[in-house]
Parts: structure tokens; C-alpha cells; sequence
């Protein structure tokens, strides 16, 4: 604001000089090849008439180069320049203004924009970057229970192979794992079963005979009267397969 009153203070200026000039001062023109009293008139802000009567001519349309004619009053052209230039002057400093204003707030606009665009650019990238940690964190999870159902199913599947490799064959001091383990696989009957049926008959001893009712070995069979042990699991698994578990009162 302090710049456009000072612009609008010398544009005033520069237009009071301008009169001043035009009032005080009077000139003498020398007619130059082309030259018409209207022309000349025009020029020094003037008229035809004034310049006949100061110049006294007989024919206004009849002027010779080299004469000097006296003209009343200046020409207007430093007047209209002055003022041109300071209002041409105005008029480039407010557009200046304007443009420089415009730019401001442009860059002010684009700033925010660019502001607010990167703003929400770093929240999408927190909130997928979150989303990604979780995945992957449940990702490992299950990872991890399926290497630990793995493992234990690997483990079992282990240890019931090395029962079963162990107790293929009788030796004599194997005999309690020798024969669960093949009662378990020979009848799909559990290990546990077994046991219980066993003791309860003859408490693990292989030589036992019934002296009432004739039954002999481990499963107190009285199919057999005599045998080994590997006899005895061969003669009770023909039993099982016969009876079921009814042959033992189960």
C-alpha cells in the first residue's frame, strides 16, 4: 500500500510539472518538408486560427520551408509523455503487485497441497507397513505351530517305529514290550488292554498252567497247552481273530 501511494504521489507530481511548463512557456517552429498549419497546430496544442493571426498569413494552406512561425504555447506531447509514463508507471507496479501476490499465494496453495498429499502418502504407509507386520507375524506363527505339529507327529511316528523294530523278534528279555507290541499291531487292541488282560491272567508268566481248567501261557488260552511265547501270540491273536475280545470276558 505504502509503495502504490508513493507511485500515485509522483505520478501527481509529474502531471503538475507538465502543465506548469505548458502554461509558462511559448516556442518559435521552424516548418520542416511536409508540414501543414494544422499539423503544426495540433502538435503545440494549438489552433489554426491562433497561428494565423500570431503569424499573420495571408493563406493558411501556403507555408514555405525554413519559415518560423510562432506557435501559442508548447506542444502537449511532454505532457501526455509525463502522464503516460507515470501512469503506464502505476499501472506496471499494481500489476507487479498483482502477479507477485498471485505467485505468493500460489506457492502458499501448493505448499499445503503438497503438505496435506504428503501427510496422508506417510499414514497409508504406516497403516500397510502395520498390516504387513501383523501377516507376517501370524505368517510365523503358523509356521511355527505346523513345524511343532510336525515334529511331534515325526516324533511319534518315530518312536511307534522303533517299538515295532525293537520288538519284532523274542529274545527272551523283551518279553513285556515283544508282546504288547505285537497284540497292538496284529488286532488294532491297544497296548494298555493287553496289559490289563495279561496280568490279570497270568500275571506275565509265560509257564503257567490252569490245573482245573487246562489254560496255558500269558492269555491263559486254553487252545494251547504248551508253547513258546512267540506260540502263545500267534494261538491269541487266532483267538482275538476268532472271538474278538469275548474270549477274555471283554
Amino acid at each position: 500500500m505504502k509503495i502504490k501511494n508513493l507511485v500515485l504521489s509522483s505520478t501527481a507530481a509529474l502531471a503538475l510539472f507538465a502543465i506548469s511548463t505548458t502554461v509558462a512557456n511559448a516556442d518559435t517552429y521552424t516548418v520542416k518538408a511536409g508540414d501543414t498549419v494544422s499539423a503544426i497546430a495540433q502538435a503545440h496544442n494549438t489552433s489554426v486560427s491562433a497561428i494565423e493571426k500570431a503569424n499573420k498569413l495571408a493563406n493558411v494552406n501556403l507555408i514555405f520551408i525554413g519559415d518560423k512561425l510562432e506557435v501559442n504555447g508548447t506542444t502537449t506531447t511532454t505532457t501526455t509523455s509525463a502522464a503516460s509514463t507515470a501512469t503506464s508507471a502505476s499501472a506496471t507496479s499494481a500489476s507487479s503487485q498483482s502477479v507477485a501476490s498471485q505467485a505468493t499465494s500460489s506457492a502458499a496453495t501448493s505448499s499445503a497441497a503438497s503438505q496435506a498429499t504428503s501427510s496422508v502418502a506417510t499414514s497409508a504407509a504406516s497403516s500397510a507397513s502395520s498390516t504387513q507386520s501383523a501377516a507376517s507375524q501370524a505368517s510365523s506363527s503358523a509356521a511355527t505351530t505346523s513345524q511343532a505339529s510336525s515334529s511331534a507327529t515325526s516324533s511319534a511316528a518315530s518312536s511307534t517305529a522303533s517299538t515295532t523294530s525293537t520288538t519284532s523278534s523274542y529274545t527272551g528279555s523283551n518279553l513285556k514290550s515283544y508282546v504288547l507290541s505285537q497284540m497292538q499291531s496284529r488286532t488294532g487292541v491297544s497296548a494298555s488292554t493287553w496289559n490289563t488282560i495279561i496280568t490279570r491272567e497270568s500275571n506275565w508268566n509265560s509257564t503257567v498252567k490252569n490245573s482245573t481248567s487246562g489254560a496255558y501261557g500269558l492269555f491263559q488260552n486254553m487252545h494251547i497247552s504248551s508253547g513258546s511265547v512267540e506260540d502263545q501270540v500267534n494261538a491269541a491273536v487266532s483267538l482275538y481273530n476268532a472271538q474278538g475280545m469275548a474270549a477274555w470276558a471283554l
